[in-house]
């Protein structure tokens, strides 16, 4: 018979599961310098492949790996995740070549798609409705701190060496794992009989990936090349829309984009995420390629920010909770992002000055994005009937990667290879001023939002989860 741990024990499980592949995101990125200066072919425009590689391959894979594992069995989607993801993130700690790195992140990808979605439907299924909120925050949690404290972490192990970033992910997979398979019940969805349109995942991945192509070799390719590629992306994007509106059970179904939360709020969302992805990456190869810090103090730098975001998403909700629209919390917090990209490009110089030039506008920036981002992810879902739940979150997460993979290649785009600080500093200004056109284009998105659907006490007596997923549907 199978041992089952408490309540408690589950939610530590795979909120330890969570933390995992949210750390991975945090401090690849403050290792992406030293990992340049290893690998040959380490161009900026190849090495975003690290993280758009990443990135294009969860947000194709996010959905149908969830209805897989609510068919086969969420417990077996979790430790296949769970294993893949950690055996990959040995392979990259082993990579010898940039595009063999390139091709293990994708794999773990491939992991992290999986557990993700089958971590929060187990979560769902162990817990009755009234728990279930409290829960998913704890698990939500995980990931937040994963953010706040993966630039320090990240920093700390790449004065190790870059590799570290990767084999820190050993040991907490292998404790996951041990523990996941000992501990935590298996859950399905028997009403669960077709197979997800898996060809519409590999048709969107090719399309993101030939959109990122297109844009991070801009300036490396003659125009007709690049433009043939965006042709080819763009041939791709409608024909996953068309294969979409006829599928059975498609990535995303068209029936959810005729809700008017759900609608704007992923379209802010994705337009969102374009800015955040090329600010945090803008920032931390200004301090390390410009300024030299080392990673450690790179790490440092950034944490300040994220710190911020749990703080104004508190202020966010109280706000929500007063009857502000939320769409006008959200666009003050893309407003905010926006004044704290154009300080920095104001206040920088080539004489490091942390405390002048950066630090003040990255702590309002972290404020915007505690605002903001929040506020757009809780009204995407808090319209939702229940039983989409889950497929609506996890829609949501692919916007937020597809707008990632779109902003690391618009930056990558716009950066070029500098060769002079003069060089360096134009390509920074004028990154700014692009991700701050963006997080304008996302608060006149969020203004679509408008207000936060009332709950429907029906789907949740107890009042705490108004979206929660019942056992027939809970995925991410």
């Amino acid at each position: 018979m199978q041992t089952r741990g408490g309540d408690g024990i589950v939610l530590a499980i795979l909120s330890l599961a969570a933390f995992m592949a949210g750390l991975d995101l945090f401090i690849v990125n403050v290792a992406f310098t030293d990992i340049g200066h290893e690998f040959k072919d380490s161009a900026l425009s190849n090495m975003s492949w690290i993280l758009n590689g990443y990135a294009i391959v969860f947000a194709a894979l996010l959905v149908p790996l969830g209805r897989l594992a609510d068919r086969f069995g969420r417990k077996a989607g979790f430790l296949l995740g769970v294993a893949l993801f950690t055996a990959a993130s040995g392979a990259c700690a082993a990579s010898a070549t940039l595009w063999q790195l390139v091709l293990f992140r994708v794999l773990q990808a491939v992991g992290a798609a999986a557990l993700t979605p089958a971590s929060l439907g187990l979560l769902l299924s162990v817990f009755e409705p009234a728990k279930r909120a409290g829960a998913v925050r704890v698990w939500s949690a995980a990931a937040a701190l994963a953010a706040a404290a993966g630039p320090v972490f990240g920093g700390l192990l790449v004065s190790l060496s870059w590799r570290w970033v990767f084999l820190v992910n050993l040991p907490i997979g292998v404790v996951a794992l041990v523990a996941a398979l000992r501990l935590v019940p298996d859950s399905r969805d028997r009403a669960v009989t077709r197979m997800p349109d898996l060809l519409g995942a590999v048709v969107l991945t090719a399309a993101i990936g030939l959109l990122a192509l297109g844009l991070v070799k801009v300036d490396d390719w003659p125009g007709l090349r690049t433009g043939l590629v965006l042709a080819a992306a763009a041939l791709g994007a409608v024909g996953f829309w068309i294969r979409s509106r006829r599928h059975a059970h498609p990535v995303i179904e068209p029936e959810l984009l005729r809700l008017r939360e759900f609608a704007w709020s992923n379209a802010a969302v994705l337009v969102f995420s374009v800015g955040f992805a090329a600010n945090l990456l803008s920032v931390i190869l200004w301090m390390q390629n410009v300024w030299q810090y080392s990673a450690l103090r790179t790490g440092l730098g950034v944490a300040p920010g994220p710190l911020m975001v749990p703080l104004a998403a508190i202020a966010a909700a109280k706000l929500a909770g007063r009857g502000i629209p939320v769409g006008r919390i959200a666009a003050l917090g893309c407003l905010l992002c926006v004044a704290s990209v154009l300080a920095m490009a104001s206040m920088v110089d080539a004489a490091p000055d942390y405390a002048g030039a950066l630090l003040p506008g990255w702590l309002v920036g972290g404020i915007g994005v505690g605002l903001a981002l929040p506020t757009i992810l809780s009204t995407a879902t808090a319209g939702l009937p229940p039983h989409r739940f889950s497929t609506g979150s996890a829609v949501v997460n692919m916007s937020r990667q597809i707008g990632s993979v779109l902003g690391i290649s618009i930056l990558v785009a716009i950066m070029g290879t500098p060769r002079t600080y003069s060089d360096a500093h134009d390509a920074f200004v004028h990154s700014c001023v692009a991700i701050g056109l963006f997080m304008l284009v996302g608060a006149a998105t969020s203004l679509g939002m408008g207000h936060l659907p009332p709950v429907d006490r029906a789907a949740d007596p107890a009042g705490e989860l108004p979206v929660a997923a019942p056992e027939s549907d809970a995925r991410a």
